[in-house]
């Protein structure tokens, strides 16, 4: 489990895990789920259209990532941001399949894209991956405040002088930073496992934001762990278990949640 062929695969779930939680704290305060679903297809076609032009793959994911969330901010103007979001989701889908059927590494490429390949992970991928969740660890904990002020009341944000416009801005951004580090560990399908569940059981658990968002973490990093643990011993996909830890843990929260006796306010 441990062989020098799967450091690569511990190394980068690590961090995956950790960025994952983070923004997913963000996710699901804002209740972005759905431009969360988007960008994830977004930076889909970008992988398709990197492997057509023989360029990085991380390349393209981070490019149409970024024409995502400047279609969602630029269509979402005058409250139209879910009707925009959806316009999005259909054109960059359509984009995603053009490139594709364009290929030569069509059913290898959309299996890797769609599921992940996390005990594929070379050495030239560690240092990319490292580069870019720093970044989008570090831009997350600096705007944390005003982020949170914004995503809890963004009446309040903006009568503290707070931009919900920028801060929405700056999360879609950061969001589809996170997304693009992610989707080739665990694949577009399953990136919602890694954000959604691991920050909905820390928000059952806890009140407290800055606890609920190392909560996250440590949820998304026991999930990546016990994913890849799990397929190492069963020989089952990795994001099976990405998905089914996810769901345990959201449902876990809940149940929680739920037992629990709320203090009277």
């Amino acid at each position: 489990m441990f062989a020098g062929f799967m450091m690569n695969s511990w190394i980068v779930a690590t961090m995956v895990a950790m960025v994952a939680g983070f923004v997913g704290f963000f996710v699901v305060a804002r209740r972005s789920s759905f431009a969360a679903h988007v960008l994830t297809f977004a930076a889909f076609p970008g992988a398709a259209a990197a492997t057509l032009l023989g360029v990085s793959e991380l390349l393209g994911l981070v490019v149409f990532a970024g024409l995502g969330v400047v279609g969602i901010s630029t269509l979402g103007r005058n409250d139209r941001q879910e009707v925009a979001t959806a316009l999005c989701l259909v054109s960059l889908l359509a984009l995603g399949t053009l490139f594709l059927s364009m290929t030569r590494e069509y059913s290898q490429g959309i299996y890797a894209l769609l599921f992940g390949e996390v005990l594929g992970i070379s050495n030239s991928q560690i240092l990319p991956v490292a580069v870019m969740s720093t970044i989008a660890i570090g831009t997350m904990a600096t705007c944390f405040r005003p982020l949170l002020l914004d995503s809890i009341s963004p009446e309040l944000a903006a009568a503290a002088g707070v931009s919900n416009r920028f801060w929405e801005l700056q999360f879609l951004t950061v969001l589809a930073l996170c997304i693009a580090v992610v989707l080739p560990v665990v694949g577009a399908l399953l990136v919602f496992s890694l954000m959604v569940g691991p920050a909905s059981a820390a928000r059952s658990l806890t009140d407290r934001p800055l606890v609920a968002a190392l909560l996250s973490i440590c949820i998304a990093l026991v999930t990546a762990w016990a994913a890849i643990a799990l397929s190492y011993v069963s020989n089952w996909p990795v994001g099976f278990f990405v998905g089914a830890l996810g769901v345990v843990s959201y449902v876990s929260g809940r149940v929680y949640r739920r037992s629990t006796p709320r203090p009277d306010r």
